[in-house]
């Protein structure tokens, strides 16, 4: 039997670019498109409305004049759709962005001048309620914290094991003592340390280089 595709919603102040999303997610064989959103407020309206399974948010909506962003978004629809997973899509890639967007509930966050792939991938990875980041987000949120060192910490290797153990990232942080903010500070840095865009690759990299052991 084949699988559902997945109902994707476009959040995006601007017409042209909500079209161009469109064209290319419905020509992608397991994305749908089931809606628009030309603000904040309409996203999370229509979110709750539709249930779909990825939410694609500009990070600023400059034309709807109520002063709320993606960001702000995202985090009402952690509390009224958590089911429902968010990837931020916008020009901007600032390290503070970023990380305002995943401490949000942000699942992915992806350049609008990347490459379609990276754009699919991060919806899929996403939707898998893993962490789908573009790696030039990756570079530019992890880069500027941890320099040349490609060596996991032991409580990043702390994080992978559990990780592979299927913990989520609220399991984690309670597992560690940590505040699910900083777990996840702690999976952009793993992901940039082993060159990886999710949460398998991160386990099946940690595994291939020797530093877990999967029983």
């Amino acid at each position: 039997m084949t699988a559902e595709p997945l109902r994707v919603l476009i959040a995006d102040d601007h017409a042209v670019v909500r079209a161009g999303l469109r064209a290319l997610l419905d020509g992608e064989p397991d994305l749908d498109v089931v809606a628009e959103a030309g603000s904040g407020e309409e996203a999370v309206r229509l979110t709750v409305r539709l249930m779909p399974d990825v939410v694609l948010m500009d990070l600023r909506f400059g034309g709807s004049g109520s002063g709320m962003d993606g960001v702000e978004a995202i985090r009402q629809l952690a509390v009224v759709a958590p089911k429902v997973a968010a990837v931020m899509l916008t020009s901007y890639a600032g390290r503070a962005d970023v990380v305002r967007a995943l401490e949000a509930g942000a699942r992915g966050y992806v350049p609008k001048a990347g490459l379609p792939e990276e754009l699919f991938r991060a919806v899929r990875t996403a939707a898998t309620g893993s962490i789908g980041l573009a790696p030039q987000i990756v570079a530019e949120l992890v880069g500027q914290v941890v320099g040349p060192d490609r060596e996991l910490s032991r409580r990043e290797i702390e994080v992978v094991r559990l990780m592979a153990a299927g913990r989520s990232n609220r399991a984690i942080a309670e597992k560690l003592f940590l505040s699910e903010a900083t777990v996840k500070t702690h999976l952009v840095r793993i992901y940039r340390k082993l060159e990886v865009a999710n949460r398998p690759a991160a386990v099946s990299e940690a595994v291939r280089r020797g530093l877990l052991e999967l029983t």
